[in-house]
């Protein structure tokens, strides 16, 4: 029996070939023992690439968590929390002279106010209560003519075209129409205390105006308190307090010479119609809450009418 032989070709790696060994990576052969890359196209070589990068940013985030975990919380060493820094007595006494916690204005650069000159003025102004600040500015208590004491900063309008300018310790300086004047503190007599004035002045009110429990009736706040609309720049922007009698009636209500009313129950005066709305709400057992603006603050008022 005869058999047929057929030679067939050897096929040979050409790692094997060339005596060459080398790194795989994805089926292709990074470098050979003579570092020449074999059998690699242009994008298997830059994804090697970028696979020993990221295995390299792995190892480093490792060894950062590795080094956060052992690292220990606490300081190493003698370590002591630093102590509470003081400021010197000189440095307290500059601070505290360089401003005002119960005027919370900007000192204003100017002369010193204590020095000034100038004219006493003829304006009836009383001047009750000063308190001054380094530089000129402060804060003063000054009634008009008819006596009510208000609150004035530096700057602010006393009269029409009368500004305070400055504040000393015993008397202010008034801006008026440009000319300087000045207004001191009564101190020809000992102040009175306060029950005196207190009990020189009491608060009378006629007996037809209240009732028992000291409510105001309808009719006397009907005839002793007039409002009319405050227009300004073209717009009502509230009602205007009047006193229509001795002022008695006006003066239990709460109210004082100059208030506006801006508010009722909460909601704004903006029109003619609001005074008719005030109107029909003075009803006998009513309780009014207004709010009135006095100079340059805004304050409530509850006004209870006897039933």
């Amino acid at each position: 029996m005869t058999r047929a032989f057929v030679n067939r070709p050897h096929t040979v790696m050409p790692d094997a070939l060339e005596g060459n060994t080398g790194l795989r990576f994805g089926g292709f052969r990074l470098a050979g023992a003579g570092g020449i890359v074999r059998g690699a196209t242009g994008l298997s070589v830059l994804r090697a690439v970028l696979w020993w990068l990221l295995a390299a940013l792995i190892a480093f985030l490792g060894a950062a968590l590795f080094w956060a975990v052992v690292t220990p919380v606490s300081p190493v060493g003698d370590w002591r929390a630093p102590g509470v820094q003081t400021m010197s007595a000189t440095a307290r006494a500059a601070l505290f002279a360089s401003l005002d916690p119960f005027n919370r204005t900007a000192v204003a650069a100017g002369p010193d106010p204590s020095a000034a000159s100038g004219t006493v003025t003829s304006l009836a102004l009383t001047l009750f209560a000063t308190r001054a600040m380094p530089g000129g500015g402060g804060s003063a208590i000054i009634a008009g003519g008819d006596g009510v004491q208000q609150v004035y900063r530096v700057g602010m309008e006393v009269q029409p075209g009368v500004t305070l300018a400055a504040v000393a310790f015993d008397h202010v300086e008034l801006s008026r129409n440009g000319a300087k004047e000045l207004l001191y503190l009564d101190q020809s007599k000992p102040a009175p205390a306060a029950d005196g004035v207190v009990a020189a002045n009491p608060a009378s009110v006629p007996a037809e105006s209240t009732s028992a429990g000291g409510a105001i009736s309808v009719a006397a706040l009907r005839g002793g308190v007039n409002f009319g609309p405050r227009a300004e720049g073209g717009k009502v922007v509230g009602l205007e307090v009047l006193s229509a009698d001795d002022g008695s009636v006006f003066r239990a209500a709460g109210f004082q010479p100059g208030d506006v009313i801006v508010a009722l129950d909460g909601k704004p005066v903006t029109g003619a119609a609001d005074a008719a709305a005030l109107s029909a709400a003075l009803r006998p057992g009513a309780a009014l809450s207004v709010t009135v603006k006095r100079g340059d603050r805004q304050l409530p008022l509850a006004i209870t009418l006897a039933p």
